[in-house]
């Protein structure tokens, strides 16, 4: 029973991964189209060195050790093989934190993309026919207050919440900066190995949403690099040869952005100490996400 929950957390991992980096797939295509074929391949290849066995295996771990100090780097380390149960207890211990973090994090996220961002309706954002920017801060302050008060009783909860709500913000700043300077890119007459560090380092601020979600699903940092790095390649290989198919499904991106918004809503329950079975996220991405690409695919179906 064990081995199919593990299964399904890795599942729900890979599929969570690779709808929420179809922004970032998109806006590699265009940078990639051009680059010579060379620096295409050493994008893809090099690119998962990069993105999968340094970003998201060491931001976790830093996630983690941050929340738990004084907890050794080679014990954590240890924790990837599965048999360290010192590491895996003081992560236990200290999951209202992490869960605070990512799910302030993860809110945030939700709300930017449904009163600020440009979009598809679907779901509740059919009812925002307009950007509401002023909403969006109000909801984003209102959130923070009230999170902070219910975590008065806990100091360093209330300081996740705070960091949580800082790290987004700054992130944001930087992914925005990075995406206005898109077409700066796609067009100056650069060499084809700055447009590739540039988009290492745009992958690297895209990929940080995916690693915080992960933590919805479990805090086992092992099933969380095998599912969001399997998740990571399966974008790298789209990047290269079929975002323009992956880019006609419309809806995909309001899928993964509700089901960011239910994972940061069931992270910070968990770190008030509302228990969910660890099906509940997985549930939850893969029924949004479906729903999103099968309107997608009707969608496509009634064009001509």
């Amino acid at each position: 029973m064990l081995l199919i929950e593990e299964i399904m957390i890795v599942l729900g991992l890979i599929v969570f991964e690779v709808v929420n980096s179809i922004d970032n797939a998109i806006v590699n295509a265009h940078v990639l189209k051009t680059m010579g074929e060379l620096w295409r391949k050493r994008f893809l290849l090099i690119g998962i060195i990069t993105s999968v066995f340094l970003v998201r295996f060491l931001l976790p771990l830093l996630i983690v050790w941050l929340s738990v100090p004084n907890l050794p780097l080679t014990t954590l380390f240890a924790s990837f093989l599965g048999g360290n149960n010192v590491a895996a207890n003081a992560i236990t211990a200290q999951k209202p934190i992490i869960l605070m973090f990512g799910g302030v994090f993860l809110i945030y996220l939700y709300f930017h993309w449904l009163f600020l961002e440009k979009k598809d309706p679907l779901y509740i954002e059919r009812f925002l026919k307009t950007k509401h920017g002023v909403w969006f801060f109000g909801v984003a302050a209102t959130i923070l207050v009230v999170v902070m008060y219910l975590s008065k009783s806990n100091p360093m909860m209330m300081l996740a919440a705070a960091i949580g709500s800082a790290t987004f913000f700054l992130l944001y700043g930087l992914k925005e900066t990075a995406e206005s300077n898109e077409n700066h890119v796609k067009s100056a007459p650069i060499s084809d190995l700055s447009k590739f560090v540039y988009l290492e380092v745009l992958d690297a601020a895209f990929s940080f949403d995916g690693v915080i979600g992960s933590f919805a699903f479990t805090i086992n940092l092992l099933l969380i690099f095998i599912g969001i790095g399997v998740g990571a390649v399966v974008v790298r290989q789209l990047t290269i040869k079929g975002i323009d198919q992956v880019a006609k499904y419309r809806y995909l991106k309001n899928g993964a952005m509700t089901s960011i918004g239910f994972l940061g809503l069931f992270m910070m329950s968990e770190a008030f100490g509302i228990e969910l079975p660890s099906y509940v996220p997985i549930v939850a991405t893969l029924l949004l996400v479906g729903v999103a690409f099968w309107k997608s695919r009707q969608l496509l179906i009634k064009q001509p």
